[in-house]
């Protein structure tokens, strides 16, 4: 399970969800643990999966984390086969597709409800676009991409669907992991921030036609370098 390519600031491989006072199901916590860390690969593509280093390294026993692990075999991240073991599936440009797809759709429907709406205060879009330039400039990968994620899920707040942002985010894993490995290039992150920019300026103003325009253009950007990562990373991809 350990990784070879280490993201700047970046946390350690899983954190323990076993000693957490909190009212959820411990299976729930660590599948969001293990998913997280797929999703920023901090456990990377291929990579084998132990139960007894994973049950150590969260403090859960067996039980849950065997059920978390079902889920993520369900949304097509892990993959078990009898007598090989347990591993993370490679990244599949047919499942960042679908993703991409997906998410493109909601977001286009989520945006054009929220410029439909006659208050539509983005001053916190713009406190994350600052947060994206701090981080862009302190060359926090990890804080960029949370903001770059909030920014999207408050769209959809805005729309008043924050229900679909939630329910494309199993699907949407695949699409961000490859997110994910695109951004150690800094230009790919000033186009992103520049994009988030024109997006906000487009909800702001109300203007449903170019706003749109944007949105499609960001959500295809990543598919766009898949050439140059897969050569960059042939080990992380399904040939």
């Amino acid at each position: 399970m350990k990784s070879d390519r280490n993201l700047p600031g970046g946390p350690p491989a899983l954190a323990s969800v076993g000693r957490l006072r909190v009212r959820q199901r411990t299976s729930d916590r660590v599948y969001e643990e293990l998913a997280a860390a797929i999703r920023d690969l901090r456990i990377e593509p291929g990579a084998s999966l132990s139960e007894t280093d994973l049950a150590e390294q969260l403090h859960v026993s067996r039980t849950p984390l065997r059920e978390a692990i079902a889920r993520l075999v369900d949304g097509g991240l892990v993959s078990v086969v009898p007598q090989v073991g347990t591993r993370v599936e490679p990244i599949r440009l047919y499942d960042v597709e679908q993703a991409r797809f997906v998410r493109e759709s909601l977001e286009l429907a989520a945006f054009a409800a929220a410029c439909e709406k006659p208050e539509r205060d983005v001053t916190e879009l713009r406190t994350l676009l600052a947060e994206q330039e701090r981080c862009h400039e302190a060359h926090d990968l990890g804080g960029f991409f949370a903001a770059d994620e909030a920014l999207h899920r408050q769209i959809f707040e805005m729309s008043g669907y924050p229900g679909a942002w939630q329910l494309m985010q199993p699907m949407k894993m695949h699409l961000d992991r490859f997110r994910r490995l695109s951004l150690p290039d800094p230009d790919t992150v000033r186009v992103l921030i520049d994009e988030h920019t024109a997006i906000v300026d487009a909800l702001e103003s109300g203007d449903a036609v170019h706003g749109h325009a944007h949105i499609s253009r960001h959500a295809r950007r990543a598919l766009e370098n898949a050439p140059g990562l897969q050569g960059r990373y042939p080990g992380y991809f399904a040939g």
